[in-house]
C-alpha cells in the first residue's frame, strides 16, 4: 500500500500517499504524492481518487486532448505537484527533479496544505526557523535534527521557484519567498591538497583497477566528477580533452547529460596525465579481449567497469573519501578537492582569471573570484613586494638609480 505515516517532534503525527505515475519508465519516472493526512484511511481514499483522475489524464493525453481543463492548484503542495510535473515536460535534468523532490520532503505537512494565497512571508520564516532547529532526523535514531543553514537556503530557493511559476500562471499576486528570511550561509573555503598529499593518494588508490588513473586526470583537468566519467576516447584529440556532457547519477538510472554550463570546452591534458592515460588504456584493452562481444564498446568510455558500463559517479566519491580519510588527509577533503586544488594552484601561481574560468568551466570570471579568493591573496602579497621593489627603483639614493 502506498500509503506512509510521519510523526513530528511535536508528536503530530500525518499520512501521505505516493505512485507512480500512469506511463512513467524507469528512464522518465513521475512521482505522484500529497501529505497532510490526518488518518490512514484518509490517505488512502485520496490516494485511489488521485489514481483514478491521474489515470484519466494519461488517456486524454495519449488520446490528444491534454489535461487543460484539469483543477488549478490550490495549496502548496498541490503548486509541487504541476511545478515537478512541467518541469519533467520540459525535460529537466532528472538529477535536478529527484534533488528537488527531496527537499520538497523537509517541508512540515501543515504548510503543505495551506492554501497558496494564504501563505505569507511570515509563515516561511517561521518554517525556515524550524527546519533549522529541527528540519531533519538523525538515519539511525530517525531523532530530530537541525538542518544546515545552506540546506534550509535551497529549500527556500525551491519553494521561490514554485512560487515564482505560480505567480506566472497567475495563480498568486506575488512570491512571499522574496520577503521572507532565509538563512544566509557562511561562506567555506574548499579543501587544497598539496602537490606531497596529491602524489600520495594517487599512489595509494589501488583499487579498483581504474581509480588512480581517475584521480590524476580529475587533478591534473580540474573538470568535475561527472564530466571525467562520461569521457570517451574519442574525446581525447592532440593531447586536448574535448568536454561536451556529464555522467549523472538518480536512484533509477545513469544518465548522460551536457556539461553544467551546457557549454562544451577543449582542455589541455598535461603530459604526465596522458601518459597515465596510455598506460590506462593497456590495462582497459585487457578487459576488453576477456569479455569479448560483451564489452561495451559502443560506449568507447575512458572509465568504465571491467565490462566498459559506466561507474555509478556516488558509488566513485565514497570511496574517494574513505581513501582520504584512511591518508589521514585534512578534514572536509574529498574527490571535489582535487578540482578545487587545481584552480587554486593555478590561480595562486598568476595564470590568468579567465583562463582558469574556462578550463574550469565556469559560467563566469566572477564565480573563479568568488571561489578562489584566498588563492588571490597571494597574489595580493606579490603585488605588495613588486610595489616596494618599484618604489626602490624610483628612489634617488636608491642602487639602482645610480649613474654607474
Amino acid at each position: 500500500m502506498p500509503v506512509f505515516k510521519r510523526t513530528y517532534e511535536s508528536g503530530n503525527t500525518v499520512w501521505r500517499y505516493i505512485f507512480s505515475a500512469p506511463g512513467s519508465t524507469r528512464q522518465d519516472r513521475r512521482l505522484v504524492e500529497a501529505v497532510g493526512f490526518a488518518s490512514k484511511q484518509a490517505a488512502i481514499d485520496a490516494e485511489a481518487k488521485r489514481r483514478t483522475e491521474e489515470l484519466q489524464k494519461h488517456e486524454l493525453a495519449k488520446a490528444g486532448a491534454g489535461p487543460v481543463a484539469a483543477a488549478l492548484p490550490t495549496t502548496l503542495a498541490m503548486l509541487f505537484q504541476e511545478f515537478f510535473r512541467q518541469h519533467a515536460e520540459e525535460k529537466l535534468a532528472a538529477k535536478t527533479i529527484e534533488r528537488y523532490r527531496e527537499l520538497a520532503v523537509y517541508l512540515a505537512a501543515e504548510l503543505l496544505a495551506m492554501p497558496l494565497a494564504d501563505i505569507t512571508p511570515l509563515h516561511l520564516s517561521r518554517e525556515w526557523n524550524r527546519l533549522l532547529k529541527v528540519g531533519g532526523h538523525h538515519r539511525k535514531t530517525k531523532q530530530a535534527r537541525p538542518l544546515s543553514a545552506k540546506t534550509v537556503r535551497h529549500i527556500a530557493g525551491l519553494v521561490s521557484s514554485a512560487f515564482a511559476r505560480a505567480e506566472r500562471w497567475g495563480l498568486v499576486a506575488k512570491n512571499p519567498v522574496t520577503r521572507s528570511e532565509p538563512p544566509v550561509p557562511k561562506k567555506h573555503r574548499g579543501v587544497a591538497l598539496t602537490p606531497a598529499q596529491q602524489a600520495l593518494v594517487f599512489a595509494s588508490a589501488t583499487s579498483p583497477w581504474c581509480i588512480a588513473t581517475f584521480l590524476e586526470i580529475c587533478a591534473a583537468t580540474g573538470a568535475r566528477r561527472g564530466e571525467v566519467l562520461a569521457l570517451r576516447w574519442s574525446d581525447i584529440q592532440e593531447g586536448r580533452a574535448l568536454i561536451t556532457r556529464s555522467l549523472t547519477q538518480t536512484r533509477q538510472v545513469l544518465e548522460f547529460k551536457g556539461t553544467k554550463t551546457e557549454r562544451p570546452r577543449d582542455v589541455k591534458v598535461p603530459a604526465s596525465a596522458l601518459a597515465a592515460l596510455e598506460r590506462h588504456r593497456k590495462r582497459q584493452n585487457e578487459f576488453r579481449q576477456q569479455h569479448g562481444p560483451d564489452y561495451r564498446a559502443d560506449l568507447d568510455l575512458i572509465f568504465a567497469n571491467p565490462d566498459g558500463t559506466p561507474l555509478r559517479p556516488n558509488s566513485i566519491s565514497s570511496g574517494v573519501s574513505l581513501l582520504f580519510r584512511r591518508l589521514g588527509l585534512p578534514k572536509g577533503a574529498s574527490l571535489h578537492s582535487l578540482r578545487h586544488s587545481h584552480g587554486s594552484h593555478l590561480v595562486a601561481d598568476g595564470v590568468p582569471l579567465p583562463v582558469v574560468a574556462e578550463r574550469l568551466g565556469h559560467s563566469s570570471i566572477r564565480t573563479t573570484v568568488d571561489v578562489y579568493t584566498h588563492a588571490l591573496r597571494g597574489q595580493d602579497d606579490d603585488a605588495a613586494r613588486r610595489w616596494d621593489e618599484f618604489q626602490r627603483k624610483g628612489t634617488p639614493d636608491s642602487p639602482e638609480t645610480k649613474v654607474q
